[in-house]
């Protein structure tokens, strides 16, 4: 995901945990304006970036924040609810069944609307998910041994964890559960200790009462379970629930297909006990230049270009940049060309744009945008990930 799209997810998430604070202490016209501030971030979100496996976890969240708006605006008219225990009782039902639906609102009863093909390179990574999850979902006689059900993803940001998860999902037509660890830790639902426990029993209860497989995708999960030396009692507590839960999968779930993919990009704040119960650690690297050539490409054929582009010097030219780097230039490229589109057509005082051409994109258009870009990660990074995958990649 983009730095912006994680930006707007942070704007969201923040109103939203506002609104619950507020629609909990009673503060109903507060709550209803909170709500709404999140729903707008939310669109926003969906409507820049349309291609986001994650949109149809965001209108979930807007269509649970539209009808919580209602139940407030309703609670107006009537009178009874000013009572105080009335209205603690009423509030702490709602966080309940609020928490409850955002939960469930996690899991895509669909296919996820991403495959193999669109997650461009990374062809040892996907090989190492087969392994784990796709043939054992296809054929489990055959892994008499067992199979892992902890998978640990790690490596630089934007460079396609959250796409492999959903792909996987998608290639054994499970479901697919997505959920930050940073929400879990009440972002978006309220009690963490709570939270971890309902993820992990609404998982297996999909799994076990619908026969499908199930991939639970725990994102930064350093967040959760990283080494801290200022822990305090409910972090802790929330560290041994989810240890409690790998271990049900790993041990007790044998006849379940349920999965859990963490994702991080700082695997060295993750302690031994966490990495005991994932038992394969796969390191997701920066593309290779042949990846940079096909990412580009991809991303070309949507665009109107002139014959100066060349997908393969572009990707010479971005060595260090990660998939989610090479998608944001593609796109700078884009939003440079239309504002010089409109500004053209204002100029010639033209209200009519059907009169003002869009012009091709040029190889000079990248080069500057190139230019004014840097990656976003940098090779001090780069040497910390070797590092540790030297001491713990299982792959």
């Amino acid at each position: 995901m983009s730095s912006a799209a994680l930006a707007l997810e942070g704007v969201a998430g923040k109103f939203a945990a506002e609104a619950i604070s507020q629609d909990s202490q009673g503060d109903r016209n507060a709550a209803i304006t909170s709500y709404q501030r999140a729903i707008d971030a939310l669109i926003k979100l969906i409507q820049l970036f349309p291609d986001n496996t994650l949109n149809a976890v965001y209108e979930q969240h807007c269509k649970q924040y539209k009808k919580r708006i209602t139940e407030l605006q309703l609670s107006f008219d009537n009178p009874q609810n000013d009572n105080n225990h009335a209205n603690a009782s009423i509030h702490a039902n709602s966080n309940q069944t609020t928490s409850n639906s955002n939960l469930e609102n996690m899991i895509m009863k669909e296919k996820p609307n991403v495959n193999w093909k669109e997650v461009i390179g990374l062809e040892e990574v996907k090989t190492a998910l087969r392994e784990s999850i796709v043939y054992p979902a296809k054929k489990p006689e055959l892994f008499t041994l067992g199979w892992p059900r902890g998978i640990l993803l790690y490596g630089p940001p934007g460079c396609g964890k959250t796409m492999l998860a959903a792909a996987t999902a998608s290639e054994i037509n499970g479901y697919f559960i997505n959920v930050d660890a940073a929400s879990m830790m009440s972002k978006w639902l309220g009690d963490a200790e709570k939270n971890v426990s309902q993820l992990f029993h609404m998982a297996r209860d999909s799994s076990k009462k619908e026969n499908v497989p199930v991939i639970m995708l725990i994102d930064e999960v350093d967040s959760l379970l990283g080494n801290s030396q200022n822990e305090n009692g409910g972090e802790i507590r929330v560290k041994n629930q989810f240890l409690t839960e790998m271990d049900g999968v790993n041990d007790k779930g044998k006849n379940l297909q349920t999965y859990v993919i963490a994702a991080t990009n700082k695997p060295w704040k993750l302690d031994w006990a966490f990495l005991r119960r994932f038992s394969k650690r796969i390191y997701i690297p920066l593309p290779s230049l042949e990846t940079r050539e096909s990412l580009f490409l991809s991303y070309l054929s949507k665009l109107k270009k002139d014959s100066s582009v060349d997908a393969s010097q572009l990707a010479q030219l971005i060595d260090g940049y990660s998939a989610s780097d090479i998608r944001d230039i593609c796109q700078s490229v884009q939003l440079s060309v239309i504002d010089e589109f409109f500004s053209l057509a204002e100029s010639r005082g033209n209200k009519d744009l059907t009169h003002v051409q869009l012009r091709d994109v040029t190889m000079d258009d990248f080069k500057k945008t190139i230019k004014k870009r840097r990656p976003s990660v940098n090779p001090g990074m780069i040497q910390e990930y070797s590092n540790w995958t030297k001491d713990f990649s299982a792959a």
